[in-house]
C-alpha cells in the first residue's frame, strides 16, 4: 500500500504572475520548458495556466522541504491527451525526490478568481508489495 510522504500546496496572484512575465520577457523561459509555454495545438499558454504551473512546482519544492539546488526545468507540468496534468520530475528534483523515497507524484491545478493555485502529494511506494503472498 503506498505512503504519503508529504504534501506541497501553493498559490499565485495571476495579475502579479502575469506582470512579472511581461517585465521579464525571459522569465517565462527561465521556469518553463517549451512543452509548458505552449498548448497541445502549439499557441502560448496564458497566463492562468503558466501561473498554475509555476504554483506546481512551488509545491513540489515545499513537498520535498525546499532543498537548494532544485533546477525549474527538472520539474515538467505536461498534459495527456484528455487535458490532465501530469508530473515529471528529473535530474535535481528527481535527485532530491529519491532521497526522502518518493516514487509517485500526485497534481492538481486550479485557477479561478485571479488566484491560480497547485496541490502534490508525494507517495512512495513500499519496496516490498510485489512479494506478499
Amino acid at each position: 500500500m503506498p505512503v504519503i510522504v508529504s504534501v506541497g500546496m501553493d498559490v499565485v496572484l495571476v495579475e502579479r504572475f502575469g506582470r512579472a512575465l511581461e517585465r521579464t520577457p525571459l522569465l517565462a523561459e527561465r521556469l518553463f520548458t517549451g512543452a509548458e509555454r505552449t498548448t497541445s495545438s502549439g499557441n502560448p499558454r496564458s497566463a492562468e495556466s503558466l501561473a498554475a504551473r509555476f504554483a506546481a512546482k512551488e509545491a513540489v519544492a515545499k513537498a520535498l522541504g525546499a532543498p537548494a539546488g532544485l533546477h525549474w526545468h527538472d520539474c515538467e507540468i505536461v498534459t495527456d491527451a484528455d487535458g490532465r496534468p501530469w508530473l515529471t520530475v528529473t535530474g535535481s528534483v528527481a535527485s532530491a525526490a529519491a532521497e526522502r523515497g518518493i516514487s509517485r507524484w500526485h497534481l492538481s491545478l486550479s485557477h479561478d478568481g485571479g488566484i491560480a493555485s497547485a496541490m502534490v502529494v508525494a507517495e512512495r511506494l513500499p519496496e516490498d508489495a510485489g512479494s506478499r503472498t
